[in-house]
């Protein structure tokens, strides 16, 4: 079965299934669900817990398979924890997985965990997947968006309470907060429970946060890539500033953007030979919150427009790698810029 995340508190408290299957790539959000699963566990005395983290193309299941009968002389009930780190189990593994899921409900004593990555289209439609949804409890952690940033802030202010004030103040305040702590979920909670620490309960002023939170953003190059996309020109030159100011590769950033232009020219390319755009989307395995944004850019890109994208990230290419270019920055940072404003405009972004 499918669990949303947010009824997972309520799901525990009437008791627990037999395996689950946490899939999501922000890792904030599955260790809370992690630890909130191993909680009730142990609350119901599951006091033993292996780990089997998969990796390879020649990882021994045999042991995994063994773990769920082999309980310990002092435990009668154990976790068996397996993490899948790259979503692709093999063969090998997606069978082991198919048989640990079909008898999960009758292994008494052991509670299984699984915990995967976000998963694409194709794999959520696998056998082994399946399985492992139908025979337990399956937890889709999917990350917050930019826009609900500020109120999932607001959300974690309020379980400690705290809470910004009222008004237009109040929300420069989680906007404020939002911006420092761009593209990274751990980091905002890490700064919430500062505040917990530095302020009693209560309203919080914007100096306060100000304060606390300052200097505490890390940038992620693949949050970029949706700014980019969303054409939220303000919000590309600050994360581009961010990434340069925390050591980020320039060649790192130029694959991104580099990659999002060679995607967009590939689906309109199938669109043009015939192919319905959802087609088009899978068969380039753009899912989630970029399909939405492609669906939005793709009719603004004429095939003229892609073809300059095109060469401007292979000019760009070149520049952060020490080449020159002329009419272009000899600084990668620089060029770099200048791509991402090229694709932001094209995307229906304004300069900021």
């Amino acid at each position: 079965m499918q669990l949303a995340a947010a009824q997972l508190s309520q799901h525990l408290q009437r008791g627990l299934r037999p395996l689950y299957t946490l899939h999501g790539d922000e890792p904030l959000l599955v260790q809370e669900a992690a630890d909130a699963i191993r909680g009730a566990a142990r609350a119901q005395g599951y006091t033993e817990r292996t780990v089997h983290t998969v990796a390879g193309a020649h990882f021994d299941w045999s042991g995994v398979l063994a773990a769920g009968g082999s309980l310990s002389l002092f435990a009668d009930k154990q976790i068996v924890e397996i993490r899948i780190p790259s979503g692709k189990p093999g063969k090998e593994g997606g069978a082991a997985l198919q048989q640990i899921a079909e008898q999960a409900a009758g292994n008494e004593g052991t509670l299984t965990l699984v915990l995967l990555p976000r998963l694409d289209f194709q794999t959520r439609k696998t056998a082994w997947f399946g399985a492992l949804e139908g025979h337990g409890v399956a937890l889709e952690l999917q990350p917050v968006e930019r826009a609900a940033l500020p109120q999932w802030i607001a959300q974690r202010l309020a379980q400690q309470g705290q809470r910004v004030c009222s008004g237009e103040e109040g929300q420069r305040t989680l906007q404020f907060f939002a911006d420092r702590v761009e593209g990274n979920l751990l980091a905002a909670h890490q700064e919430i429970q500062k505040l917990a620490l530095l302020y009693p309960a209560g309203e919080l002023r914007f100096e306060q946060v100000e304060t606390a939170v300052l200097n505490v953003a890390r940038y992620d190059v693949f949050k970029l890539s949706e700014a980019v996309l969303a054409g939220n020109a303000a919000r590309v030159q600050r994360m581009l500033d961010g990434l340069q100011a925390e050591g980020e590769a320039e060649v790192l950033v130029h694959y991104t953007l580099a990659e999002d232009i060679r995607a967009l020219k590939r689906v309109k390319d199938a669109m043009a030979a015939g192919r319905p755009l959802p087609m088009a989307l899978r068969e380039q395995r753009v899912w989630g919150a970029k399909e939405k944004l492609f669906e939005r850019v793709l009719p603004r890109l004429a095939a003229p427009v892609l073809e300059k994208l095109l060469h401007s990230a292979h000019v760009v290419d070149g520049i952060v790698k020490g080449l020159k270019s002329p009419g272009w920055p000899a600084d990668g940072w620089q060029a770099l810029h200048r791509l991402a404003m090229e694709l932001c405009l094209a995307a229906g972004g304004r300069r900021a």
